[in-house]
């Protein structure tokens, strides 16, 4: 008898943060490995009155993709990682019958978390035999930078290997979702306390929630 699916949904801060889903999809699939899992991005865009507060954005998301489990994503940016865990518990503690809820709290911004793989970037630049040297951070330093995606949006711009110009004509926020989607082995980011929270909140839900029993 096949195992039943399990249903996520991400609400993110914008629809550049879409580039999360490759990420948590990895995290997933290591924690369930034989367990079919949809994963999908709560698109509010297109709403006629797209909510605004947090309380209505995930009250909306789980409405509209209904779900287990919710990732709810906040850049840390200024704020402390505890200010926004704080933050999204008040906002939980407005709305009715949520599924499980995971926190998702990069330091500063979600960029910090693509900017750990020289050739998914060069690939989404449409270049990937460039020679032109990057210059990339070491993982530790990329939760120091204050600007991640600013940075990220200049080596990709970089690793096209175009001329000034021309660079100015490329679409680097379609890139930045393909950097995510090239990036096979996210391991690497469990250098980062942010992430490894992450992780382990995701295996503690998984395992209270007994998502990975036979009979599930």
């Amino acid at each position: 008898m096949p195992r039943t699916e399990l249903n996520c949904t991400l609400l993110s801060d914008g629809s550049s943060d879409k580039a999360l889903i490759p990420v948590l999809r990895w995290l997933l699939y290591r924690c369930l490995p034989n367990r079919p899992v949809q994963l999908r991005w709560a698109d509010l865009r297109q709403l006629p009155r797209p909510p605004k507060e947090l309380h209505e954005r995930i009250a909306t998301s789980v409405q509209l993709y209904p779900c287990e489990l919710l990732f709810v994503h906040r850049d840390a940016e200024n704020p402390s990682t505890n200010d926004r865990r704080t933050e999204i518990n008040h906002a939980l503690d407005e709305v009715r019958d949520t599924p499980s809820v995971i926190a998702v709290i990069p330091v500063r911004m979600m960029e910090a978390w693509l900017l750990i793989d020289e050739t998914a970037i060069r690939k989404a630049a449409d270049n990937p035999n460039g020679q032109v040297p990057l210059g990339m951070p070491k993982i530790g330093e990329t939760e120091d930078i204050a600007d991640p995606k600013g940075l990220l949006h200049d080596l990709i711009r970089k690793a096209t290997g175009l001329s000034a110009r021309r660079r100015k004509n490329f679409n680097v926020h379609s890139a930045l979702h393909r950097v995510s989607e090239y990036i096979e082995d996210f391991s690497v980011l469990r250098q980062l306390p942010a992430f490894l929270a992450l992780e382990e909140d995701l295996v503690d839900t998984i395992g209270r929630r007994a998502w990975n029993k036979e009979n599930v």
